[in-house]
């Protein structure tokens, strides 16, 4: 279901928060606001894109998966961000696919009206090519992260950028969801959830997780963290 914008309703997604109000009036007769459900495919590896999405709450995951079937994720995008990027770079498919993982709303546009609006410049331009830069630095640190870093430290890294994104304590997500996004086996999230947990760092129930110290799960986590983070923060000033 769609929803018309009321353009005094405040502006939760970053990228749409930062720009001013003349430049996010003139974006309004092309947004709808939508309901994002769990699991709901936003887009499908080599499809063409048809609408991205601007998400004011909930999470995105940008996950590749393989000719047996198995899944990795290589991107998240939360309320800091936009999915469907590729429609700014020319191609407009990739080879991954956007799944919602956390259930929310967003700001919806199509496609073409988006690329309309990219090719005229200005700060919507300006404001998108920074956060593919910040994207492209996730994907490019994720991708060593995950060959040189050990399990614990990145569940926690995972956990902390997935608390950035939805801005919450509170993750609603499985251990099963966890591995795949991980590209571990589960078992190997059971022991470090369970770790976790005794270290007094999370608080895992069937379903969510709670970050109980973040300090703690802060020195846990490899570099690759603070890198991303900080690189978020220089480029956007979304964290």
């Amino acid at each position: 279901m769609s929803v018309s914008i009321n353009p005094q309703q405040p502006r939760e997604n970053r990228l749409l928060a930062a720009l001013s109000d003349r430049e996010y009036e003139s974006l309004i007769p092309h947004l709808e606001l939508v309901s994002l459900s769990r699991h709901q495919v936003l887009y499908d590896a080599g499809e063409e894109i048809s609408h991205v999405y601007f998400p004011n709450q909930g999470l995105v995951s940008l996950v590749s998966i393989m000719a047996d079937g198995a899944i990795v994720e290589v991107g998240i995008v939360g309320k800091e961000g936009m999915a469907g990027m590729p429609v700014c770079w020319g191609g407009n498919a990739t080879i991954t696919q956007a799944m919602v993982q956390i259930p929310g709303t967003a700001m919806r546009m199509e496609a073409e009206q988006l690329l309309t609006q990219f090719n005229q410049g200005g700060a919507l331009q300006s404001l998108l090519l920074r956060y593919t830069q910040a994207l492209y630095s996730h994907t490019t640190q994720t991708a060593a992260c995950n060959r040189l870093h050990t399990l614990e430290e990145r569940f926690a890294r995972w956990l902390l950028t997935v608390r950035d994104r939805i801005q919450s304590h509170e993750l609603p997500l499985t251990q099963e969801f966890i591995s795949h996004m991980l590209g571990t086996r589960r078992s190997g999230v059971t022991v470090a959830a369970s770790t976790f947990q005794e270290a007094g760092m999370i608080r895992y129930s069937r379903g969510k997780i709670t970050i109980l110290n973040q300090e703690n799960l802060e020195l846990t986590a490899c570099e690759c963290y603070k890198v991303i983070k900080d690189e978020f923060d220089r480029l956007l000033g979304t964290g």
